[in-house]
């Protein structure tokens, strides 16, 4: 279904290359609380996304359009991705830990803890070709019991962590007010991770920053990529052509490498998070506060959805 209240916003010229002008923004479904983190399963042509407050996970199938629950309860999940195997990698809340689900459907726990402390809530999560996982660990899901379930804090902050091919747990960033949405470059030279922590700090960050990937996943640099000029950039993918494509109040934000907004795609209401998918990874689903909607655009998200 054509949405009303959405289309393309062009700022820069080079916007215009990334879209046709018939195309439009489609809704494909809506009635959850919170969308959070789409992943798109190349192989069963199927979207897996989080609906938190309502502890389900949903799933919207491209063969035929139907939307149904994938797991409920899903332990308060948020962020999800798929590893370089096909298997969805998740975040949850309620347990404070990133679990996989195997092609058996049983459940592996990736992380639950670091230095024999509870994590808070883990996030989102991305996956390096080198087979590790990366992910985010802000405290909103023991904040409050709409997202999770209040809990004491064990860690002395919200960091960033990544898990090697071989389980080892590394804190790879440790000056995050609340670490959100993160993604690597084309190429895995950088990394970008989003710090939303002016949700519970005064002037606090509403920004993205981009790191250089070092050896063995060390980051160095770390500076402001891009500024949210419209409540938070939260979660985002890449491009093929590094452009990343972030979620805001108003919609989608697409910002060049160079740190240059050069259009958005509105949405009548905050957008969390984004995925590509399609055939051809060149749809791009966006998870809206209550609703999931589409969009074809002329360019390619990066692997994993």
């Amino acid at each position: 279904m054509i949405s009303e209240g959405v289309g393309f916003e062009v700022i820069e010229p080079d916007f215009k290359t990334l879209f046709a002008p018939h195309i439009h923004v489609e809704r494909l479904w809506t009635g959850a609380r919170w969308c959070e983190g789409p992943a798109w399963f190349a192989a069963g042509r199927y979207l897996v996304w989080s609906d938190i407050p309502n502890n389900r996970m949903m799933r919207w199938d491209e063969t035929d359009g139907s939307v149904s629950v994938f797991r409920a309860p899903s332990n308060f999940s948020n962020g999800n991705t798929v590893d370089r195997q096909g298997r969805l990698v998740s975040c949850e809340h309620l347990t404070r830990r990133v679990t996989r689900t195997e092609h058996d459907g049983s459940l592996t726990v990736l992380a639950d803890s670091y230095d024999g402390k509870r994590l808070n809530s883990p996030n989102d999560v991305v996956v390096s070709s080198d087979g590790s996982i990366w992910f985010t660990d802000p405290f909103y899901g023991i904040a409050t019991d709409y997202e999770g379930k209040v809990s004491p804090l064990e860690q002395d902050g919200c960091h960033v962590y990544r898990i090697d091919p071989q389980g080892g747990i590394d804190r790879m960033a440790d000056d995050f007010v609340q670490p959100n949405g993160l993604a690597f470059s084309p190429d895995e030279r950088f990394l970008y991770i989003a710090d939303t922590g002016t949700t519970h700090q005064e002037d606090g960050p509403a920004h993205i920053r981009r790191f250089e990937v070092g050896e063995n996943g060390r980051l160095s640099g770390g500076g402001v990529f891009a500024t949210s000029t419209s409540g938070l950039y939260d979660g985002f993918r890449v491009d093929r052509e590094g452009r990343v494509w972030t979620s805001s109040a108003e919609g989608v934000h697409c910002i060049r490498p160079d740190g240059v907004m050069i259009g958005k795609i509105r949405i009548p209401e905050i957008v969390a998070n984004v995925t590509f998918g399609g055939a051809m990874r060149n749809r791009l689903f966006i998870c809206g506060t209550t609703s999931l909607y589409s969009v074809y655009v002329f360019t390619n998200g990066t692997t994993p959805g």
